[in-house]
């Protein structure tokens, strides 16, 4: 990403959810008067969703997150693109077969072959081949609210999260999705929060990362939550566990906290940065966190202290993921080299 300030990055994410969503209203709006919940499901039974199209450029388009399908890299972005590497991200290819065009957000895999990415549109993609073909579980083009983030305990089991407190929940790999109602965080009377990052800690335990410093945490495959204060007000955009059960979160203006029992209680790390966190990666003991301006912040001490260096460019990061030989970085111009 060309390097956005803070203030930029969230007007960005912002406008692109409003375009989509305007655009897409007005091209399913209802008949004059039918202001109905039958001309609204009318209008979603009659939405054919347009697929990606394969593109020699694929590899430059923006990527929002990536994670790994087994030995397989998958990487996820704009206008429904699906890169796939077979060889640590040495090479990049286009997954054969995306039924959407739909920005997509976040990507997980519960093994290999099983894995579910989501975006807007609220669509959740299913892949049961490694992400080389993909189908659709679920799509809204309805109702403005988008889907940041998914992470799945196993091929059975995950939580999809977005805009304004959405959160789904599945028990049978995504065949049926059902809506879960949050409750208030302390001191309000609605859960209304964008919910921006999802992840387990490989114990059973999912936290949730989203604004105004919210952390939660669920003890029961995300049946239930709880709310856990860090003492930050802004927004995290991200969030990690590391094999001991630390965690870690990260977002606005370089802030990073962390949490030695569970997310019951929280401490800022000092980054020596003021550039915005966007992803977060655990990896041999090490943490990294990416960001804009080109920020990567890298920890051997299970994120109790950072060391920050900076492209020379300046050039945003977007997402990351560990390989064999380290981590790699994606941005708006897709795969950085």
């Amino acid at each position: 990403m060309n390097a956005f300030s803070t203030p930029r990055r969230v007007r960005f994410f912002a406008t692109r959810i409003a375009a989509c969503c305007a655009a897409l209203c007005a091209s399913l709006a209802p008949a004059a008067g039918d202001t109905s919940v039958h001309g609204a499901a009318a209008a979603a039974a009659a939405f054919v969703p347009r697929p990606a199209v394969r593109s020699a450029f694929a590899e430059r388009s923006m990527i929002l997150d990536a994670t790994r399908a087994g030995p397989r890299l998958v990487a996820v972005g704009e206008r429904g693109v699906v890169l796939l590497s077979d060889d640590d991200g040495a090479h990049w290819r286009q997954a054969g077969k995306v039924p959407v065009d739909a920005t997509l957000t976040a990507v997980s895999f519960a093994d290999a072959r099983e894995g579910w990415a989501v975006g807007h549109l609220g669509v959740i993609l299913h892949s049961a081949d490694g992400g080389e073909t993909w189908s659709v579980q679920r799509i809204d083009p309805v109702e403005d609210r988008p889907l940041f983030a998914v992470a799945f305990t196993d091929a059975r089991n995950g939580v999809a999260v977005g805009l304004w407190s959405l959160m789904l929940r599945t028990r049978d790999g995504g065949r049926t999705w059902e809506a879960a109602e949050l409750p208030p965080p302390p001191g309000d009377t609605r859960a209304d929060a964008n919910l921006m990052s999802v992840f387990g800690d490989g114990q059973g335990r999912l936290f949730i990362a989203g604004e105004r410093g919210l952390v939660l945490r669920s003890l029961d495959g995300g049946a239930t939550w709880s709310y856990h204060p860090t003492g930050y007000r802004g927004t995290f955009w991200s969030g990690t566990a590391l094999a001991d059960g630390t965690l870690i979160v990260g977002g606005l203006r370089g802030s990073v906290y962390r949490s030695t029992d569970n997310g019951e209680h929280w401490q800022r790390v000092e980054t020596g940065s003021q550039s915005s966190v966007t992803d977060l990666v655990a990896f041999d003991g090490r943490v990294q966190a990416v960001g804009l301006d080109g920020v990567s912040l890298d920890s051997r001490d299970g994120g109790a202290s950072f060391a920050v260096e900076r492209r020379a460019d300046r050039l945003s990061l977007t997402a990351a993921v560990a390989t064999a030989g380290g981590v790699l970085h994606f941005s708006r111009a897709g795969l950085v080299r």
